[in-house]
């Protein structure tokens, strides 16, 4: 048989195509077009990761950079006449300084903390929620961390220093530093307390407001409370703006031995402070960079011993 004629009895004897159902080709161009949104997910996503990566880089390689050089140019001048316990323009001692940073920094949450621990407790298990005292206390809060230190030095320097006659002290520095961070202090520890659960609130039910706050609410959110006392830490060993106008920059320590409880109206050095005035001299750069090195430790060493004391505290209250 020919090839035209096999075509021809194919051709007869084959049944005709089925139609195409419409349902079908709406679930393909459907399909399609996932297919085409998935692929471009894909694309997103990666662009986000690579940015995200990048960021995290960078961030790594700035941080590391700066430690490196602080490190490479201030470890070699540490020497034993940096950690003499009096200043003089020899040996430019820092250990005035670093014991004035010290009591600065305790002195300013001694008085921050409490009242912005109790400031928060009051606005979250208090307060009425949603009261428009409550927004303007949160908004006035917010809006003081943005202020520049300049504004708080000029107003220490006119309200502690000048008005109240404290002058140039570590008390009217600490006072100063005190209104700073109060604000952090606040804030972080409002936004812990609001992530406790109400469950833990609810479960102190009949033993008092009071007691349920102190007993249930407050050891959950003890590491978020650090954690703004830690950045408020930070915030007053680094100043320096704030502390010229209101601390001066004597570089010795106040006299508690003979003066008693009226050496913190005696002038006061901080760590960055010192810092300033080597590098505005000009004159002890080397020994700037080894004053840097000291201030990293520092707060370095307090930072952890803060992280470890809460992990210690929340331990405690879980075991509980």
């Amino acid at each position: 048989m020919s090839p035209k004629l096999t075509i021809a009895y194919e051709s007869v004897d084959a049944s005709p195509a089925p139609a195409a159902n419409p349902g079908d080709r709406i679930d393909a161009m459907f399909e399609a077009a996932e297919e085409r949104h998935r692929a471009a997910r894909r694309v997103v996503s990666m662009l986000l990761r690579a940015l995200v990566y990048l960021g995290a880089l960078l961030t790594t390689a700035v941080l590391l950079f700066l430690v490196g050089y602080i490190l490479v140019n201030g470890v070699p001048y540490l020497t034993p006449s940096l950690f003499e316990w009096e200043y003089n323009s020899t040996n430019v001692s820092l250990m005035p300084a670093l014991v004035n940073t010290l009591l600065m920094a305790a002195l300013s949450l001694l008085m921050a903390v409490p009242v912005g621990v109790g400031s928060a407790i009051y606005l979250v298990e208090y307060a009425p929620r949603g009261s428009r005292f409550v927004a303007v206390v949160r908004t006035t809060a917010e809006t003081l961390q943005g202020i520049p230190s300049i504004i708080y030095g000029l107003f220490g320097m006119l309200f502690f220093v000048t008005a109240l006659h404290w002058n140039l002290s570590l008390l009217a520095g600490a006072c100063t530093l005190a209104i700073m961070v109060l604000p952090v202090v606040m804030r972080t520890t409002e936004e812990a307390l609001l992530a406790v659960p109400d469950a833990y609130r609810e479960g102190g039910l009949g033993a008092g407001r009071l007691r349920t706050v102190f007993r249930c609410v407050l050891p959950s959110a003890v590491p978020g409370i650090l954690g703004g006392v830690i950045l408020a830490l930070g915030r007053c060993v680094g100043e320096v703006a704030a502390l010229i106008f209101t601390a001066g920059s004597i570089a010795q320590i106040p006299n508690f031995a003979g003066e008693g409880a009226m050496a913190v109206f005696d002038s006061a050095r901080t760590l960055a402070v010192h810092m300033y005035a080597l590098a505005s001299e000009g004159l002890h750069v080397n020994e700037t960079y080894a004053t840097a090195v000291v201030l990293l430790v520092m707060v370095v060493l307090l930072n952890l011993l803060a992280t470890f004391a809460a992990k210690k505290m929340n331990k405690g209250g879980t075991d509980d």
